[in-house]
Parts: structure tokens; sequence; C-alpha cells
């Protein structure tokens, strides 16, 4: 626990003028109240308060909410009463204490009628010191960083309130930091296997790049100091809940997603900011639409910052923020920025807005309605403004998001009650079923067992769960036609070819397109989704084009990371191509061996690595052919090989050498040498065979010693290559 010297220390070093007697005394009678009473975790009870006073010194506060922050669990827990702590710390912190004890005892998540006036009367009280919440605020922060002591249920009560009330709260704040840190650790409780895998894609991303968040960090560095810009420039990887919501929203996976690291620039003054905006543009091509200035329109909150996207090293794209000082305190610490110290002396921050000018507009426009209950619920309103509340028949509250029509009510119920969707009524009223849906509104939806979803609908919904839902009924209902159309439509497309539609192919085709089976991809070629070029292109991707034959074979003088003078070729044990991570190895007396970064003779180089090279394929410069291998299992069949070979000259590429191993008397396996332009040319070619009906099994040959057997299990080498 964090003693009292060393806490009256850390407000010292802000405020040099604050009355360390009094916060000493607030100590020592925190301690006293709190004596003989523990926490779930075991520690002593007092420690939680002194946590919490520790974490608002970070956003400098002043005396007072230092010592609420100290007593704040006094009037509740302990024999203190709100007279006792007047009497001695005086009425300013007594009131303080008092506002947050009401809000602790508020069931934040219950419509209830008490619950409901004891919030109107906190809010109330709170437009005159918005301390209160946030106190509340670092209070709910430290129990979410120690939630594990408590039982499971209770945490995911804890962990659903943070994430849908505080967190929300501490954004519309503008204290980022607090909710950053409030949204992960209510996932981390809410959805333990998604953090998980978000931090171990992150860990793999940093295992194949290397931590590029340093080297980012000093190319900006570099970029602002030839523009004569002196700025503090830090790196990020985003929190997982953050990047989990980005997935979310746009419906993709982890390495779809353009901007997983952030970068901030903070600047003198607004002068540098926009220079430093045009060194960036400058050195990095900005991604389009992906610009934002909240300099020149500021968010309510106060929020300023310049916001771009570019495609930084290795094209990886990358968020950069650029503000002011004076900006970043605001953008880090919100209202609290209000009430903060320096040297002694209360600090003037232009940008910081009146904090209780935002929660005095609330309080102003909600006087009005008498029953407490719609109180609450219009307060909720307020702090959600980006969703819509509506109300079913029952008085159930469907949370939607803005733009929701009934057809999004009816699905956010069930399926099957939107499936079944013929109109609505919204505040007894028929309306029709795109109507924008608004905030307070009850909506009745009135069904039929003969309806089914509609196409039209897609285009009047917002939420995914109502897209996929239609989208599925609507394949559902007219599978089976689209079925017989979508074979009809492969088989003239592949008979163009001389190929055959084969169950095998459509099978091979429907993976490449990550799809579950033969007849999902049918359907889709049926209803259109999925163009018969698609399919082709898939399968056969070199037979859509015309590919000149590239001439040249040696790789010395292409690579990116030979030092002049150098040659290199390939090693023969995995015949590295184009576009697959390389390494070199420097052989004494002998050129550069290039071998795959996943090649299993790099085992044998573990303990030299002096003699490794950092090589890279270069890029948009013409492509020699290469030689690479495949071991590929056929079927003992008249034609096979023919066909396989007559394949693979078809997709523009050389066979140099056939090898036979374990024939039997239906299958035998062959290695096939074939020339290649790139990983794309040969992962295409590859795709092709596999298509063929009669291949078990195609895979790539990285080993010269152990790809087939004499029938005792011993490894036949093959003969050494030129």
């Amino acid at each position: 626990m964090i003693d009292v010297e060393s806490l009256v220390e850390l407000v010292r070093r802000y405020n040099p003028h604050s009355n360390a007697d009094l916060i000493r005394d607030a100590y020592a009678y925190g301690a006293a109240c709190h004596k003989g009473q523990f926490r779930r975790s075991g520690e002593a009870y007092f420690v939680h308060p002194v946590e919490v006073a520790a974490l608002l010194t970070e956003v400098r506060l002043d005396d007072a909410t230092i010592i609420t922050a100290l007593l704040h669990d006094t009037i509740e827990d302990t024999r203190a009463t709100y007279d006792d702590v007047a009497a001695r710390f005086g009425d300013e912190v007594a009131q303080l204490v008092d506002g947050v004890t009401k809000l602790t005892n508020l069931e934040l998540s219950s419509v209830e009628t008490e619950q409901a006036e004891n919030f109107r009367k906190l809010l109330m009280a709170m437009s005159k010191d918005l301390r209160v919440l946030l106190v509340k605020l670092a209070d709910r922060l430290h129990n979410m960083r120690t939630i594990k002591a408590l039982d499971p249920a209770k945490q995911q009560k804890k962990a659903r309130e943070t994430m849908d009330i505080y967190a929300p709260l501490a954004g519309r704040m503008g204290m980022q930091y607090i909710r950053d840190e409030l949204e992960d650790l209510s996932f981390q409780v809410l959805n333990p296997e998604a953090r998980l895998s978000i931090l171990r894609r992150f860990a793999r991303l940093r295992s194949e790049n290397g931590d590029l968040i340093p080297r980012i960090t000093d190319d900006i560095g570099i970029a602002l100091d030839a523009a004569g810009v002196d700025a503090y420039v830090s790196g990020r990887e985003k929190r997982p809940y953050s990047v989990w919501r980005k997935m979310e929203e746009k419906k993709q996976g982890f390495n779809q997603l353009s901007d997983v690291y952030g970068f901030r620039i903070i600047c003198r003054d607004e002068r540098d900011v926009y220079i430093a905006l045009g060194a960036v543009h400058q050195r990095w091509q900005a991604v389009p639409g992906r610009f934002k200035d909240y300099i020149s329109q500021p968010k309510s909150n106060g929020y300023r910052s310049i916001h771009t996207t570019v495609s930084g090293r290795d094209g990886k794209r990358v968020e950069v923020q650029i503000r002011t000082r004076e900006m970043h305190v605001v953008a880090e610490t919100g209202v609290a920025a209000h009430w903060s110290y320096k040297d002694g002396e209360k600090v003037t921050n232009r940008f910081a807005v009146d904090p209780f000018h935002w929660l005095r507009g609330i309080t102003e426009r909600l006087e009005g309605p008498e029953n407490p209950d719609e109180f609450l619920e219009n307060f909720k309103l307020e702090m959600f403004q980006d969703k819509v509340f509506c109300f079913s028949p029952k008085g159930e509250v469907i949370k939607l998001p803005k733009g929701a029509t009934p057809i999004d009510f009816a699905y956010a119920i069930h399926t099957r009650l939107g499936n079944s969707c013929v109109g609505a009524r919204i505040d007894g009223r028929r309306m029709p079923l795109w109507t924008r849906l608004r905030n307070g509104q009850q909506v009745e939806i009135l069904r039929s067992e003969g309806q089914t979803p509609q196409a039209s609908w897609e285009d009047m919904v917002v939420t995914g769960r109502a897209k996929s839902a239609i989208r599925r009924a609507l394949r559902d209902e007219h599978r089976g036609s689209h079925i017989k159309l979508g074979r009809e439509i492969a088989r003239v497309a592949l008979e163009r070819l001389g190929k055959k539609a084969t169950e095998k192919a459509l099978d091979t085709a429907a993976r490449q397109l990550l799809l579950s089976s033969a007849d999902d991809l049918l359907v889709r070629l049926g209803n259109g989704e999925t163009s018969s070029t698609d399919l082709v292109g898939v399968l056969y991707p070199e037979l859509l084009k015309d590919v000149p034959k590239p001439d040249g074979s040696e790789a010395s003088g292409r690579l990116i990371g030979l030092q002049p003078g150098q040659s290199a070729h390939n090693a023969p044990c995995c015949g590295p191509v184009p576009g697959e991570r390389i390494v070199g190895i420097m052989v004494p007396g002998k050129s550069v061996v290039i071998h795959a970064i996943d090649c299993a003779k790099l085992a044998e180089f573990d303990d030299l690595t002096e003699e490794w090279l950092d090589l890279r394929w270069p890029a948009d410069s013409p492509k020699p052919i290469y030689p690479t291998r495949l071991v590929l299992t056929m079927a003992n069949d008249a034609g096979v090989l023919g066909r396989i070979c007559t394949l693979i000259g078809e997709h523009h590429a050389n066979i140099v050498d056939l090898e036979f191993s374990d024939r039997k008397a239906d299958f035998y396996r062959i290695m096939v040498e074939i020339m290649v332009r790139d990983i794309e040319h040969l992962l295409n070619i590859q795709t092709a065979i596999e298509a063929d009906s009669d291949i078990a099994e195609v895979t790539r040959y990285r080993d010269s010693t152990s790809w087939r057997s004499n029938g005792q299990g011993k490894p036949i080498a093959s003969p050494p290559r030129p």
C-alpha cells in the first residue's frame, strides 16, 4: 500500500502549495475508519481508497478531490457520518463524499422508481460539482483492475455495467485513457477468448515483422527533423478491445484491418501541427478517406487533433494523430483538465471545455418529466447519442444503432419475428417498414405466418444481425434453383477451357473462395454473387491471361540486401521463389545461398548468425523464373500424368525434371521440378493440379533427402543438382 508520505509527494510534484497536513489527516482518518475491514482479495480495505487517490494524482487534481478519494467509502461502509466528515474536513469534502456514496449505491442498470429518483437528485448535484464523477470513475477503474477477486457471476455483472455505463461515460467526458482501460478490463471478463486471440495475433505479427513501432517512430522523427519540427513521437499497438470492436463493426478479420498501430506526434504549437502533417504526407502515401481535422472542427468535449492514416514501413497502414501539448492534455484527461494544477497554480487550458456546461445542459433538458423512470431513460439517451432506444409493447428496452428501422427492431427480438414481419405500429400508428426509428418510440411488430423476407429489406436495415438473417433466409428459399443454375454455369465455363466441372474441382474452388462446400459455391454462382470468371480464376488463373515467358534464371544482383559484387543462388532444399520471406547464408569462397525462412536446413546455421543476410525480393521489377519442386500423389491411370503436364504448361510453367517413387497398383508419387515466376504463380499451379479428380495430394517439396523411401523406411537421397 502507498504510504502517506509517498501520496503527499505525488501531490506536491504538481502542487507544491497543497495542504499536506490535511491530506495526512484524511489518510489517518480513513485508515482508522476502515481498520479491521478487508477486501475479497484478503488485503486491507484501505488499500483501495489510497489507490483511487493515487490515480487522481495522475490527472493533477486538487486537494479536495484527493481527500474525497481517501474518504469516499467512509460514510457508506464505516461509522463515520456526513456531519463527522464536514466537521473535520469542511463542507466541500463532505458534499463530494456524499455524492460519491449516492452514486455507488445506485443500480445504474435498474429503472425502478426509487433508483431513478436517486439518480435524478444525484445528477442535479453533479451539475454543480463533477468531481464526484471523477472520483467514481477512478474508483471503478481500480475495482476493475482487481476484479479477479470476485466470484465469476459478480465479475460478469460488474464488467457489463462498466462496459455499458462507466466506459461510455468516461469517453463522453473526454477521459479517453480511463475509457480505454475500462473497456479492455471489461472485455477480458466478458470475452476472454476473443481478447486472448487478439493478443496472440499481435504476438504473431511481432514474430513475423519484428517490433515495427520503434522503427516507424524513428522514421517519423527523421521526417519531422527534416521539416524543422520539434516534436515528441510515440507509438503503440491498439488495445485488444479497440481492435475487436473494429473487427466486429467492419466485419473484417485481423489481417484485413488497416491500422492496428497508432502513433502520436505532440508539437509545440498549431503551426507545427500542420507542418508535421505535411511532412508525414510527403514521406508516406495518405490513405484516402482516412483524414479528419478535429482542430478546425473540435468535438463537443473539447477534443482537438489531426487524424490521418498512411501506408508506412513495408506497406503497413498506421494511424497518426498530431496535436499540441495543450490539446494532448485535454485529449487524455478530458474534463479533469479543468481542475489540473501545475507548480501550485491552477492550469488554464484554453482548449478545456467547461465541464459544468455539458452536464447542466442535460439537466435543464431533463427537468421537465415528472416520472423518475422517464428521467432516467432520457438521461441514458443523452449519454448514448449514437444509439436508439425503443420500447416493445411489453416495456422491454431494445437498443439499436442510429438509422435502425422496424425490421432491425424485429430481428433484435427474434429471428422468427423478423422473418415474418409484415408491418409495424410506431406509437400506435401504422408506419412503413423503412421508417427510421427515434429514441423513446414504442414499436409493435405486425407479423404473418406466410411472410418471408424480401430482397429489398437488406437495403432498409443497418444491423448486422438483421442483414445476415435476411441473406440467410433468401439463400435458403432459392437454394435448390440456384444450385441447379450454378452447376450449369460452372459446366459451361470450364468446358470452354477443355476442363470438367467435377465435384473435386468444385470442392477445390470452394476452399479457395473460403466457402464451406461445393453447394455453397454453386449457390453463389446461381444467384450472381460469384461469377464464372471468379470460378475459372481460382482454378486456372493462368488460362485467363497471356503471360509472356520471362527470361533469365539468375537471382544474383536482383535481391535487396546483397552487397555490390555479391552473387546468389537458390538453395535446392527449399527452392524459394519471389513472394516468400527469405534469408541468405554466406558460404566462404562461394556465393550467397538463398533459403526460404521456414527451411529446415537453416537449423544447421543457428550458431553462425553472423553469416546470415537479411534479403528481400525486389518489388516492381521484371521477374526471372526460378526452379522449385512439387510432390504429387496421383492415381495410377492412363493419361493422368499427361493431363497434369499439359495443365502445368497451360499455366506458362516449364517442367525441367520428373522423379517417380512409391509405385503402387492404384497410386504413385512423383516429384516434378518446374520453373515459376513467384509464389502466386506457384500457388495457382498447385490449386489447378489439386482440382483434378485423380490427384490425391499436392505438397511443396522442402527436403532433398526424404521425399521418397525405398520400401524399408530408409530415405533415398536424390542425386546432387548443379
